[in-house]
């Protein structure tokens, strides 16, 4: 079968996906470096804070597979449009927050955008470049996640420094109204007519309910009580009037949701009805493991760049430019290493690449964890945040293509879809579990006020751990296999 031409806007039109594209990332970076300011500013709890950050992963994560397929039947431009519209009416909502309930609300509607726009982005540049041309475009689209992870801290640090957090958010609303322009002028419609038609609504409805509930429970068992109850739970006026507490019952419920979604997955399959989850895609060794170590390092990652923020500024004093330059140190370790990653994969192999970022991940955790102290100087924390950049810049790349290595191309567009799920469900499950832990250490759950040395204390737990939980991830990669030819990573 002949390849269709590339479409002749096709040019035209990848600044304004690009520009989608940096729009979700930057704005996941900049909440981490202004999330201080904003828990003083709203009087906000631990809870509240912990999912102000892990709601937007969490939706993202459980929407992405399916909105993918929602642009595939029913156009990915129109998908793009209202993906970025919600973004936009999100970020105004958030802005204009003055509450934790509005703010934790506005993210999850981002979380929803943001959902829509990657997939349809993706798709978009798939759809309109052929042959060489498909490969850049592709390393543009990197680049631009790349670059925008970079940018965000010290756009997020500076705005909040200079005016206000509020501000954070409403830089995006230019960059909405330049890509809804762009988008309806030059990005023309595209579908995929052999795409499965219908929704696994059964699938979306249970691990939603899941994972929010297990989300739940490690977010909210500090305040409630781990195992009794500690605190009245109200949920539309009802109270929880038993011993046992209500953490305790979510994760019940999350885990049998979890278990019944797997069985109806498996159902859906064998009568050939849309699925979420290919289950077939988990025999597959390399996808099996390089998912699980995903998932495992994303916890690891966002659980540490979650508590950083919170003891930079509440223990040390730091403002939030001066954290997010410290945090363009990650960045720049990943962009200055990345370039050389496919020739070293190239001689060593990706899984030995992978485990080698992995192992510089966690120890530049470690060297991070042991070098806090209330005197620590800045230069200290750049170097070790430069060298865990560096380990991300091997593995994360690498790992995709381990991850996708032995996936069939049938099922290449899911098997790509759900790598990205596991690494956003890591992202929400590594700051419910470690804002647990960082709070639960503090003593508190609140950072105006606390204890600097509880502060300190907390954060040294938090990084140890999150090195821990990223040296499992590396022993997650112990399980791939080997792959015939480096070559083709």
């Amino acid at each position: 079968m002949v390849e269709q031409e590339a479409h002749p806007n096709r040019w035209k039109a990848m600044p304004f996906i690009a520009l989608a594209v940096s729009l979700i990332i930057m704005d996941a970076t900049v909440v981490n470096v202004a999330l201080p300011v904003i828990i003083g500013d709203l009087s906000l709890s631990a809870s509240d804070a912990e999912w102000i950050n892990s709601i937007y992963s969490l939706v993202f994560a459980a929407l992405l597979i399916t909105l993918g397929r929602v642009g595939d039947l029913h156009g990915r431009r129109r998908l793009l449009l209202i993906g970025i519209a919600v973004f936009g009416v999100a970020s105004v909502m958030a802005s204009a927050s003055s509450s934790g309930a509005t703010l934790i609300t506005a993210r999850l509607l981002q979380g929803v955008g943001g959902a829509m726009v990657l997939p349809a982005t993706l798709s978009t540049v798939n759809a309109l470049f052929k042959g060489k041309e498909r490969g850049i475009a592709f390393a543009i689209w990197g680049s631009t996640i790349g670059g925008m992870a970079a940018v965000g801290p010290v756009v997020g640090g500076w705005l909040t420094t200079v005016s206000s957090w509020h501000w954070a958010f409403l830089i995006n609303i230019p960059i909405v109204a330049i890509v809804l322009v762009g988008v309806l002028i030059f990005v023309p419609e595209t579908k995929d007519d052999h795409v499965q038609k219908g929704s696994d609504f059964a699938g979306i409805t249970l691990s939603i309910i899941g994972l929010s509930l297990i989300v739940f429970g490690l977010i909210e068992g500090i305040r409630f009580g781990w195992w009794k109850s500690q605190e009245v739970f109200t949920v539309a006026g009802v109270s929880w009037s038993f011993t046992v507490s209500p953490v305790v019952v979510a994760f019940v419920l999350g885990l049998a949701a979890l278990a019944i979604f797997v069985r109806v997955e498996s159902s859906r399959s064998l009568r050939g009805a849309p699925i979420l989850l290919d289950l077939n895609l988990l025999k597959i060794k390399s996808f099996r493991y390089g998912s699980i170590a995903a998932l495992v390092v994303a916890l690891g990652e966002f659980g540490m760049l979650f508590s950083l923020p919170l003891f930079l500024q509440g223990g040390l004093g730091f403002t939030a430019l001066h954290t997010g330059v410290l945090i363009l140190a990650l960045a720049m370790g990943t962009f200055l290493i990345s370039g050389g990653t496919p020739q070293l994969s190239a001689r060593m192999g990706g899984r030995a690449v992978v485990r080698l970022g992995l192992g510089l991940e966690a120890i530049a955790i470690l060297g991070l964890s042991f070098s806090f102290s209330l005197s620590v100087s800045s230069f200290v924390i750049a170097a070790w945040l430069f060298l865990y950049g560096a380990g991300v810049g091997l593995a994360t790349a690498q790992l995709t293509s381990v991850i996708l290595a032995d996936v069939p191309v049938a099922q290449s567009g899911q098997a790509s879809g759900l790598q990205s799920t596991f690494r956003q469900l890591g992202s929400s499950l590594g700051v419910a579990l470690l804002g647990a832990l960082f709070f639960t250490t503090l003593g508190s759950t609140r950072i105006q006020g606390a204890d600097i040395d509880g502060l300190l204390s907390a954060v040294k737990t938090t990084t140890l751990v999150a090195a821990l939980v990223i040296g499992i991830g590396l022993l997650a990669t112990i399980a791939l296999p080997a792959q015939k030819n480096h070559s083709q990573l």
